[in-house]
């Protein structure tokens, strides 16, 4: 994402949390630019661990910030529940579904064109409901996990 798209990704979401009654911090801020130049699900931990972060705030306050971005809808939580979560920011407009391994935990977006979303416009038109939108997540096994069950005679379920 360049610059000046992140700039105003910020501002957006700096008005709409100021419109919910919310204080915009330096830690904040700071949180919201490293995840918009990610691009990528990120765990609290790989945040925390950022310099500018590290400098600003502690874990427990990126959880915190994290746990009301999610509150508001600002970013998204993906991964299994036993494991570490992931978050990514929502950004209006892009789409991502990710492909969840269930036997390491990495996270991968699925590269291909989403079908749901003509789903979602039949939705709309139907119900009356706007903004209708869907997180899609699949889950399987990587295929580092699949050959090391394969090994052990374990990669199949059934």
């Amino acid at each position: 994402m360049k610059k000046i798209e992140i700039d105003g990704l910020l501002e957006g979401i700096a008005r709409r949390l100021r419109s919910r009654g919310l204080r915009r911090t330096r830690a904040l801020d700071l949180l919201l630019r490293e995840m918009a130049d990610c691009e990528h699900p990120v765990t609290i931990q790989e945040l925390a661990q950022c310099p500018a972060l590290c400098e600003q705030c502690d874990p427990a306050t990126v959880y915190r910030l994290l746990m009301k971005l999610e509150e508001h809808g600002m970013v998204r939580r993906l991964g299994l529940h036993d494991r570490a979560a992931y978050f990514i920011l929502v950004v209006p407009g892009r789409h991502h579904d990710y492909l969840v391994c269930t036997g390491c935990g990495r996270i991968e977006e699925v590269d291909m064109e989403c079908p749901v979303r003509s789903l979602e416009q039949k939705l709309e038109k139907a119900s009356g409901f706007r903004h209708v939108y869907h997180e899609l997540e699949f889950f399987g096994i990587c295929p580092g996990c699949h050959d090391g069950r394969e090994r052990h005679g374990s990669a199949h379920c059934c």
